[in-house]
């Protein structure tokens, strides 16, 4: 339904000293702390993974070289999707509109629309994490007890049992982290970087990584996740985060959570010539996700 004269009958007359509700500070953008972002001109962009090579084997004299293969394993497709939103106006309430700003302030509320939607778009990624109904390329969600590897077994980037945030259960994330394999059950290097929290659990954050002692105990022992710089990247709040208790540890694993950008954010206008009415329309083309589940480490909490 397009705004008329009638529905802004305020904007027609003097004296009011100013108008509010369409737009509000935004919080500073995360989800480029948490997301890897890439541009695309492509209509879909997939990741193929491959498995290594096994162990080498002892070659006896005389006898052949042991030989192995490699096999491709899951694949991740990264479709952009367009999101979008606009609103139209009458040429009368454009005409009679006494106060100039009031075109600038909607112009505002859409960008802000479509920054607000794009946090929560990635956000919900992470929202998402413990959900089956969410799964990535190996067919479990982000975070699961069980993803399985192209050669068999399986292997857990989700503790068996949930855990509040602790200086404990953290140490014991980058435990876990650092007993990370390949799809051939070998050893890799990955190391924790970030710690992704929602505001409920930012104050703790703060103690467990800033404490110069252990935090909240009376034991006078060194703070290690501190002291070794265990955490590099240090913790970052995200407001759009929904749960007061999940949180996650990301890591320097390659191909990991990614955002496709598309198209970036633009902004246009027209006019409908039967109606004479005012169109103007944001749109933005993206899509985020995940490749390799070992670029994250989380539990939902108790």
């Amino acid at each position: 339904m397009p705004a008329t004269s009638g529905n802004f009958g305020k904007l027609l007359w003097p004296g009011v000293r100013g108008f509010f509700g369409m737009s509000y500070k935004s919080y500073k953008p995360i989800y480029s702390q948490v997301f890897t972002v890439l541009k695309t001109k492509r209509a879909y962009e997939e990741e193929v993974g491959m498995t290594g090579l096994g162990y080498a084997q002892v070659k006896e004299e005389g006898d052949s070289i042991a030989y192995d293969t490699m096999k491709q394993g899951f694949v991740k497709r990264y479709i952009p999707v367009v999101y979008g939103l606009g609103y139209e106006i009458t040429r009368e309430a454009v005409e009679d509109n006494l106060y100039d700003s009031v075109a600038r302030d909607r112009s505002q509320a859409l960008a802000f629309s479509l920054r607000q939607t794009k946090e929560v778009v990635h956000a919900n990624i992470l929202n998402r994490a413990f959900t089956a109904a969410y799964a990535g390329a190996d067919g479990k969600e982000l975070c699961a007890t069980d993803h399985p590897n192209v050669n068999g077994g399986t292997w857990q980037n989700e503790p068996t049992t949930a855990a509040d945030l602790s200086e404990a259960s953290l140490e014991q994330a980058c435990i876990d982290i650092g007993d990370y394999r390949s799809d051939r059950g070998m050893r890799i290097q990955v190391n924790p970087q970030k710690l992704v929290i929602p505001p409920a659990l930012e104050f703790e954050a703060g103690r467990i990584l800033k404490s110069i002692l252990q935090n909240d105990t009376a034991n006078n022992a060194i703070n290690v996740l501190r002291v070794t710089g265990k955490i590099p990247g240090g913790y970052v709040a995200w407001n759009y985060l929904t749960d007061a208790n999940a949180w996650f540890v990301l890591t320097d694993c390659l191909k990991g959570l990614q955002s496709f950008q598309r198209r970036p954010m633009e902004f246009r206008r027209d006019n409908d010539f039967d109606t004479e009415n005012a169109k103007f329309k944001a749109t933005e083309r993206y899509v985020p996700g995940w490749t390799d589940p070992r670029c994250i480490y989380g539990t939902p909490g108790p």
